[in-house]
Parts: C-alpha cells; sequence; structure tokens
C-alpha cells in the first residue's frame, strides 16, 4: 500500500482525523451488541424470547466473521469515500428496519446484513488509520485503541443506555444509535478525498458458494448451541436437523477450500503449531470474557441492583480493560516475552473467578465487587491484542489473511460458546440444584418447620391473615431456594472456567517455544483484524 496517499484534504488537521475515525466506528459498536443491553427490555420490545435477542447478536457476529474474506474483494474495487458512503447508508437503511419491524425472521436477516456492514467499516476505517501509521509505536496504539473499544462495548452499552432505557423506553435507544450515523457521514463528506487505497480489482468469479457454505455453517452452529439447552439437544427434530445441516455445509466449505484456485481460507495455517496454541488461548480468553454475564445477573437477580447501578459497576470493568490494554501495548514496544504477558493477564482472570466464587452470596455490598471487576478487565486487556497479533505473526505474511479470518472465526465461536455454557448452567444446573434443595423439603425437616414458622409469623406481623400466612411463607421459601440454586450454577460455572484458566496456564508454563514467534508490528504487519 502506498505511504502516502491524500486520504484526507490538506486543511484536515490530525485530530480531525482521528475524531472523525472515532465517530465512523462508534456506531456500528454500538449497534453490536445493543440488544445484550438489556435482554428483557429488547425481547419486551420486539416479542421475542430472550433466547431469540441472544441468537440476534449471535447472526451479527456470523455475518461480521463469513463476510470477511468476500468483503476485501469489494474494498479493492470501490474508492474509500463512495465505499464508506455505500455501507454506511446499508447501515442505516438496515438499522431503520430493525426498528420498525417486530417480526424475528425480518430482524435476524437484516441483524446479518448489519453484521456483514461491520466488516467493511472495521476494514476500511483501520485501513485509514495505517495508510497514516508507520512506527511499530503508532501501529501497536492502532491496533489497542480498536481492540480496546471491542471488548469494552458491552459495559459501555450498559453505561449509555441504562438511564434511557428505563426513563423512554428501548425504542429511544435505537433511534439515537440510528442517528449516531449521521455526524460520521457528515465528516466524511467534508474531509475526505475520493482516492483508492489499492489498484482497482474488477468484480467478477465472487467466491459467493463459500460464503454461503461459511455463513449458512456458523449460523446453524449459534443456533444450536443458543437453544440446545433449552430445547433438551439432540430430544429436538429441529436440533437434530440443525447439527446435520450445520456438519454437511461444514464439509462442502471444506472440501472446497482444497479445490479453489483462490480459497477462501488456506489450509496450510494449521501446519503452524504456535497459530493452532494462539487459537486455543484466544478461544478461552472469549470464555473467560462473557463470564462477567454471570456476575451480572448475579447482581439484578440476587442482590437486586438496578440497571443504573450496574451500569456503574461496570464501570470498573471498562477502567480495567483500558489499563491492560495500555499495559500490553507497552510490554509489545518493549519486546517483553509473549508467554509472561499471557500469565500476566491469566493470573488477573484466575484472581477474579476464585475471588468472585467466595463473593457469591445472597447478601452483599457493591464495593466488595469493585477490585474483582476491575481485576477482570485487566485480564482481558492484557491478553486480547497479544493473543490475535501473536496469532498472526505465527504464519508467513502471504497467509495473513487467512490467519486473520481464522482469529475471527475463533473469536465469534468463543463467543457462540460462552452462550451454550452460560445457558447450561443457568438452565441445567440451576434446575439441578433447585431439585436437590427441594427435595430437603419436607414436613420432617425441623429446618424446614422452623423456617416456616418464622417466615408465617413474619407475614402474620405485617398484616396477613393466619390462613393465608403459610400458603404465602411456602412460597417465599420457595423463591429463596431458586436464588440459592442460581448462586450455586453460578458458583459451579466458575469453577469450570477457574479449572480452564489453570490449564492454560500450565500448557503456557511449560512450552518455551511460545516465545519463538516474532511479533510484527513494523512491516508487513498482520491484517487489521
Amino acid at each position: 500500500m502506498p505511504a502516502l496517499i491524500p486520504l484526507f484534504k490538506s486543511w484536515v488537521p490530525a485530530w480531525l482525523v482521528r475524531v472523525t475515525m472515532f465517530v465512523v466506528l462508534l456506531p456500528s459498536f454500538v449497534l453490536f451488541f445493543l440488544p445484550l443491553s438489556n435482554v428483557t427490555v429488547t425481547a419486551g420490545y420486539y416479542g421475542i424470547e430472550p433466547a431469540d435477542v441472544q441468537f440476534s447478536v449471535v447472526i451479527f457476529y456470523v455475518g461480521y466473521t463469513s463476510f470477511f474474506s468476500l468483503e476485501k474483494r469489494f474494498f479493492r474495487y470501490l474508492a474509500t469515500k463512495e465505499y464508506f458512503f455505500i455501507f454506511t447508508l446499508i447501515q442505516l437503511l438496515t438499522s431503520f428496519i430493525c426498528y420498525e419491524t417486530h417480526s424475528l425472521l425480518i430482524l435476524l436477516i437484516f441483524r446479518f446484513i448489519q453484521g456483514m456492514m461491520f466488516t467493511s467499516t472495521a476494514n476500511l476505517a483501520l485501513a485509514l488509520i495505517f495508510n497514516r501509521l508507520h512506527s511499530q509505536r503508532a501501529r501497536a496504539i492502532a491496533y489497542s485503541v480498536f481492540f480496546g473499544m471491542l471488548v469494552c462495548i458491552i459495559p459501555f452499552n450498559n453505561f449509555i443506555t441504562a438511564d434511557m432505557l428505563d426513563a423512554t423506553g428501548f425504542n429511544t435507544v435505537f433511534r439515537g444509535a440510528i442517528i449516531s450515523y449521521l455526524p460520521g457521514l457528515f465528516l466524511l463528506a467534508i474531509s475526505m478525498n475520493n482516492v483508492r487505497l489499492n489498484i482497482k480489482f474488477p468484480l467478477y468469479l465472487l467466491d459467493w458458494e463459500s460464503f454461503l457454505f461459511y455463513g449458512s455453517f456458523l449460523s446453524l452452529f449459534g443456533y444450536v448451541m443458543v437453544y440446545g439447552q433449552e430445547r433438551y439437544w439432540f430430544e429436538d427434530r429441529q436440533i437434530c436437523i440443525a447439527v446435520a445441516l450445520m456438519v454437511f455445509f461444514l464439509v462442502l466449505f471444506w472440501i472446497r477450500q482444497f479445490f479453489m484456485k483462490r480459497p477462501y481460507f488456506v489450509p496450510d495455517v494449521f501446519r503452524y503449531r504456535n497459530f493452532i496454541l494462539g487459537g486455543g488461548v484466544l478461544f478461552i480468553l472469549y470464555l473467560c470474557r462473557f463470564t462477567l454475564n454471570f456476575s451480572s445477573a448475579y447482581f439484578t437477580a440476587i442482590l437486586g441492583f438496578d440497571p443504573r447501578h450496574l451500569s456503574y459497576i461496570n464501570l470498573f470493568n471498562i477502567g480495567g480493560i483500558a489499563f491492560g490494554v495500555i499495559t500490553s501495548c507497552v510490554y509489545l514496544l518493549q519486546n517483553r516475552p509473549i508467554r509472561l504477558i499471557w500469565i500476566y493477564g491469566f493470573l488477573s482472570l484466575l484472581v477474579f473467578h476464585v475471588w468472585m466464587f467466595f463473593l457469591f452470596s445472597k447478601q452483599g455490598n457493591a464495593d466488595n465487587y469493585f477490585v474483582p471487576i476491575f481485576l477482570h478487565g485487566l485480564g482481558v486487556g492484557l491478553l486480547i491484542v497479544p493473543c490475535i497479533i501473536f496469532m498472526i505473526s505465527s504464519v508467513p505474511v502471504s497467509l495473513g489473511d487467512t490467519a486473520a479470518g481464522i482469529c475471527l472465526f475463533v473469536r465469534c465461536s468463543g463467543f457462540i460458546s460462552s452462550i451454550a455454557l452460560i445457558n447450561y448452567y443457568d438452565l441445567l444446573k440451576r434446575s439441578t440444584h433447585f431439585n436437590a434443595f427441594m427435595d430437603r423439603l419436607s414436613g420432617n425437616n425441623p429446618l424446614f418447620k422452623q423456617t416456616l414458622l418464622r417466615q408465617s409469623k413474619a407475614l402474620v406481623g405485617h398484616g396477613l391473615s393466619k390462613h393465608q400466612a403459610p400458603a404465602a411463607a411456602t412460597r417465599l421459601l420457595v423463591k429463596q431456594i431458586g436464588l440459592q440454586a442460581q448462586v450455586r450454577s453460578a458458583m459451579d460455572y466458575y469453577v469450570l472456567i477457574t479449572g480452564l484458566i489453570v490449564m492454560t496456564l500450565i500448557i503456557i508454563a511449560l512450552f518455551p517455544y511460545v516465545n519463538r514467534t516474532v511479533i510484527r508490528l513494523r512491516k508487513d504487519q498482520p491484517a487489521p483484524f
């Protein structure tokens, strides 16, 4: 890529370029996880189930992941300003349709298209940024800013939408997200030249087949992982059909890669040991990243925090991410061993999970959770950029695009798998604990009798009649048992993740060849995904 392409007009200062790129990227980041800001409110707005809300986010991620390789052809065909305007207008249109519709099918279709356009936004914005950066320091900072924004977008969404959702509803938040595209369009219109970053490459022989096979496989994989536990996996006919189709599309896609002259993914990347190791570490990181969902559910359901106070607690997570990203950037520039950065990051996540395990109870103060939440963000911030750059640097430069695409697949599959694990522990494990607790409650249990009698007296003291008090006390006790079962399921999940982190730390510590991979930031930099 030429070093001095006049992408912006001569009068545009450097600070305005940075502001423009931020304003262009932010709306797409917000729309990515916007439905998860408040799952209950989103489900109520569309008239769907909470699992459908999760699947709408998965579909966005699938569009983002599957369109990655095909998007590069459009990127090389259109001029930069023209390309920005096209996909931003498409984002505006799809966002308006998602705002107006109450049909789940239409919502999913246009969420997928939004994910495709997010690929274009991220790819072109980073290409513009990297065109202006030539030093190792500048490139490291650009990676850190982009991926730092990506991993803190969920707590950021919770913070900016908590008050609006409470005061006005989901429709106002969605309108605000749509309107937020307009400043970016205006800034691009007045500041950019309509030049090309690459030689124009005709749009012929587009590999639509691979895109469809890959996108279908990921969509079905997401469907199975989101709805599997709810429908008892292979006891449900639709899940069985989805698994069969998923395997079918995966086989078609993979066979196609061996016979295409220009495959979607070059299979040779899997010959590199460090690339596979980096993918495993990144996958585990994404499982750890979304364990915060269990903590958030615990804060709201057990401790009774409202969305506003939960968003304030999540600010500590954003602070941890920012500090971790800055620290990892400094370590990379100092050429610190990648293994050392990984150990620091996973140790932070280990402390968070162990600490939270002992903090889980039916009562707690908000200030007890500030440091653990910060440590979670610190671990994610320390790991995200080094993991991605390590994977792409583990293969030759000619395989950089494929490595970036596989890296994106690992992140997508990690997100989907975390949803499946959370649903498993939330639905099955919680019901298992609930049934175990209920089996201990009988008329022969003296503790049960004492508790029921004490609660009945308390209810009578608050004005309830003696005839209604025993039934009400029983319902209250069952509710308390349900909350205790939720706490136990969260503890079980954190034990699982703690075990995964310990295994990861052992593997990292025992394989010193990890440090033989040279991180490329100055020349032949990894692809910006």
